[in-house]
């Protein structure tokens, strides 16, 4: 079959003059990539070459040649969106481009979205849009310009160097200071700020939502679970740092930067993430919704006939559980609880002329987004804000706006003095909605009258003042990912079912060998799951204790805890109340446990009980006991066993079930129990434990003997465990460190850790698991330990963790050779720099696809199709 020749793309003079200053500009953004296409598609650069230098596919780069071919540079233009007409014309961008690139507004130093707003009458957002389009960067804005999208100064006098040469200086700078050092002693700034790092986690959510190669719905879930991951960031660490700072308590970080300049960036980091996470869903996911006829419209843009409907289902399930809320002398502001949708409506009374404030809650209860038709649906507040005059019948509605509310959600219990905790835990979840406010949302259409007002009634710090497009709370996305069309989603797959032998009894094949177990790619529930209600059922099980930090509304495995107590057995079951956002669920798990006969206990004074372990004490065959054990590191959970990944050990060796025992004994009679045989234990042993495996490494490898360290866990920030790190990586010590989400250490640092690596993987299952590798394998004190606790301070003292060693050599060989999987360069990853940046690498210099980890690991467990 002959193969047509593509059309020659041929530039004239005049066009590449023009690509070639747009590809010039430092910004990168996506009129210069664009430009950078054409003209490598212009020197008759393959496809797949250009997409890799462009970071774009080859999809994307086809995309613009055909229409730079078809409408030159006019063709290069964003395309109008479909639904609301276009509102800002080229004559306010050129107007806003030409005022940037002259001279500034008057007494400041830059434009900014606040006041390049004021000049061009156009909003924030629509600013902030102009200027990334051009791939403008006119600067920050100075400290307390309130509300600004632009971020806030990072430095008190104003000034801020642009950001990548900031971050290279520091690297720099770190690595001059640990040259200056004297042996043994490291730099003061060898941290990476906790709160930065966090953040830049959640970027990498948002990359894989920007991604066009992941499935058009996970994208979706991407932009939903970044929504929800930020307000659970502002609920507990903003609004910590912020009680601390209003307390005069400490709270220096080990970064070594003042608390009020870690406050200015963190709001200003997640200000930019925000808009750049609301701005993509408006201009790239909702139109790719839409071409494949899933549509989220506005009220305007409905049907007649939709908004008929809608009258109606106003009528009779929406006006019934409205309460509008007026302000005036005898009516104080109202509460605006946390996370909730509002209405700001501003209202006229022409009889008497006065102006009224009045807010209208959102009804939480009802769906986020109402379905109007088969796949087409509207926000919710947008069917209220059309029926206002209905609840503010015989006024006039001036202006109405979205508004939402951020508020702190940590509890504060003192066990010390607190009888019984429960109670205790119960009276604090209902304060909780009384927290002070830490971020306000707005549309950023809201005027500066209504704006004011919500400011000062909350008491809000004005930099924690959001004006992003609507709609707001994109956490409700999750209903449309959730949506029965399997071709827009990842692939379905059924976890392999035969880790344990279905046609053998369980405690026989625990008798003979341990067996490893690897979620979600192994079934939880034909393993972890069935040991529990092969225990439950069994007539030899004599006892049963489990830890219970997090589980399901319908646990089958609190149900197997259930029938056992009810069959006789002795139930032990210590449950964690304080597990952050699922107290009021385990308060309610306890009290059924308890109800059925089970002895329910709430841990340590002063610690939570994070590790995940079970025991089955079982009288065999011939009248000796033995104990079976599952150790795990992560909860007794089957729904999210099915999205984390863990790891399992499933055993009936001796030693584990002597560790197991002593353990369950220390939770629930408070024993001094610290030393265990094949246990780490937090929070007496286990950071020591850590690092006198750390300094074996680095003493063999003073000795000329082989040495490595290997890690993987969901965040890393002790400074004990980073130090003895460096420490290790300055005598010479491979280190390779898979790290999730927040990383406090500084990798690639010349004199300081320049042989540590830190990866990162993210896709389609939360990496969870934690493991801790010393050695290569074959030699004398080489280990592997798997378990609950990351390198963090409340795992390493303020929790009840544990590690438990893994013995045999395939699965200690299986759990190295997967970090070396993540660590290859052949995997699709983020690789963490000295400066504090990650970055991307998805793919090869021919534009193609890394290989997907856990893609891998789903081909490699012989799963089968899932049933249609």
């Amino acid at each position: 079959m002959a193969v047509r020749a593509r059309k020659r793309l041929v530039l004239s003079t005049i066009e590449r003059e023009r690509l070639a200053e747009r590809a010039a500009r430092p910004s990168r953004g996506r009129p210069a990539v664009r430009a950078a296409i054409i003209l490598a598609c212009a020197e008759g650069q393959p496809d797949t070459r250009i997409a890799a230098q462009a970071g774009v596919s080859r999809a994307t780069v086809a995309k613009w040649r055909a229409r730079f071919m078809a409408a030159r540079l006019a063709g290069l233009r964003d395309a109008p969106r479909p639904g609301t007409p276009r509102k800002i014309t080229d004559a306010q961008v050129r107007d806003v481009l030409a005022r940037t690139r002259s001279e500034p507004p008057p007494g400041r130093n830059h434009w900014t979205t606040r006041t390049m707003a004021a000049a061009s009458g156009l909003s924030q957002s629509a600013v902030s849009r102009i200027w990334r389009s051009a791939g403008e960067q006119p600067g920050s804005c100075e400290p307390g310009d309130a509300g600004d999208n632009e971020g806030v100064g990072m430095e008190q006098d104003g000034a801020r160097q642009n950001g990548q040469t900031r971050q290279a200086a520091a690297v720099r700078g770190v690595a001059r200071e640990a040259a200056g050092k004297e042996p043994g002693e490291l730099p003061d700034r060898r941290f990476l700020d906790r709160e930065e790092s966090w953040l830049r986690f959640n970027q990498r959510v948002l990359e894989l939502a920007e991604d066009e190669r992941v499935p058009l719905l996970e994208r979706v879930r991407f932009l939903s679970i970044f929504a929800s991951n930020l307000d659970e960031f502002f609920m507990v660490r903003v609004a910590g740092r912020i009680r601390r700072m209003a307390t005069g308590l400490p709270v220096e970080g080990a970064s070594g930067l003042a608390p009020g300049q870690i406050l200015t960036n963190t709001l200003e980091t997640a200000r930019e993430l925000s808009l750049r996470h609301a701005e993509y869903f408006g201009t790239a996911v909702q139109p790719a919704l839409a071409e494949q006829g899933i549509e989220i419209l506005r009220w305007k843009e409905l049907s007649d006939t939709e908004q008929q409907d809608l009258h109606r289902l106003f009528r009779e399930r929406i006006y019934p559980v409205l309460t509008p809320l007026l302000v005036d002398p005898a009516h104080p502001f109202p509460y605006i609880s946390g996370l909730s949708l509002s209405l700001a409506v501003m209202i006229a009374d022409a009889r008497t002329g006065a102006t009224m404030f009045a807010r209208v809650k959102v009804p939480p209860l009802l769906p986020r987004f109402l379905t109007v038709a088969k796949h087409r649906f509207v926000p919710l507040e947008d069917v209220i804000a059309a029926h206002l005059t209905e609840l503010f019948a015989g006024l006039d509605i001036l202006e109405h706006h979205v508004f939402r509310v951020t508020r702190t959600r940590d509890l504060e219990v003192d066990e010390d003095v607190t009888e019984d905790l429960m109670q205790s835990l119960e009276r604090e979840l209902q304060k909780r909605r009384f927290e002070p406010a830490v971020r306000l949302e707005v549309e950023d259409s809201i005027s500066s009258d209504v704006l004011d007002k919500l400011v000062t009634e909350l008491g809000i710090d004005h930099r924690a003042v959001y004006h992003l497009p609507g709609p707001l709370d994109l956490s409700g996305l999750s209903v449309i990912a959730d949506l029965d069309l399997p071709e827009l989603k990842y692939p379905a797959f059924v976890p392999y079912e035969s880790a344990l032998p279905q046609d053998i009894d369980i405690f026989t094949t625990l008798a003979r060998q341990d067996v490893l177990v690897h979620h979600p790619y192994d079934s939880f529930t034909t393993s972890v799951e069935r040991l529990i209600e092969a225990a439950a059922t069994d007539p030899g099980v004599l006892a049963i204790k489990q830890t219970l930090y997090r589980t399901s509304d319908t646990s089958p495995i609190v149900d197997a805890l259930i029938d056992a107590a009810e069959a006789g057995k002795q139930v032990v079951v210590v449950v964690e109340l304080k597990a952050r956002f699922d107290e009021r669920a385990n308060i309610i798990w306890a009290r059924k446990l308890e109800e059925a006969g089970c002895h329910v206990v709430y841990g340590i004074v002063g610690l939570k009980t994070h590790c995940k372990m079970a025991l089955v004490v079982r009288e065999e065959p011939d009248g000796t006991l033995r104990r079976y054990c599952h150790i795990g590191t992560g909860n007794y959970h089957p729904t999210t066993a099915r999205l984390y990944e863990d790891f399992g050990l499933l055993t009936a060796e001796r030693t584990v079930g002597e560790d197991a025992t002593d353990l369950f004994n220390h939770l629930t009679g408070y024993s001094r129990q610290s030393t265990y045989r094949r246990f780490l234990v937090a929070p007496a042993a286990l950071r020591a434990g850590l690092l006198e495996r750390i300094e074996q490494q680095q003493a063999r490898h003073a000795r000329g003997e082989r040495a490595r360290i290997q890690l993987k866990c969901n965040s890393i920030i002790d400074e004990a465990v980073i130090d003895a790190l460096y420490r290790a990586s300055i005598a010479g010590v491979p280190v390779d460190l898979w790290v999730r989400g927040i990383c406090g250490l500084r990798p690639q640092v010349p004199g300081m850790s320049k042989t540590i690596r830190v990866r990162s993987v993210l896709g389609r299952f939360l990496e969870h698991s934690r493991i801790y590798a010393f050695g290569h394998g074959d030699d004398p004190d080489s280990e592997v330990w798997i378990g609950s606790a990351d390198l963090m301070h409340r795992n390493l003292d303020r929790r009840v963790e544990a590690l438990v060693r893994v013995k045999d050599p395939a699965q200690q060989a299986e759990l190295r050779a997967l970090i070396d999987l993540a660590m290859d360069e052949g995997t699709a990853s983020w690789w963490l720099a000295g400066d504090g940046t990650w970055t991307r690498h998805h793919l090869d210099a021919d534009g193609n696809s890394l290989h997907d980890l856990q893609q891998q690991l789903i081909a490699n467990r012989r799963t089968r199709p899932a049933d249609a």
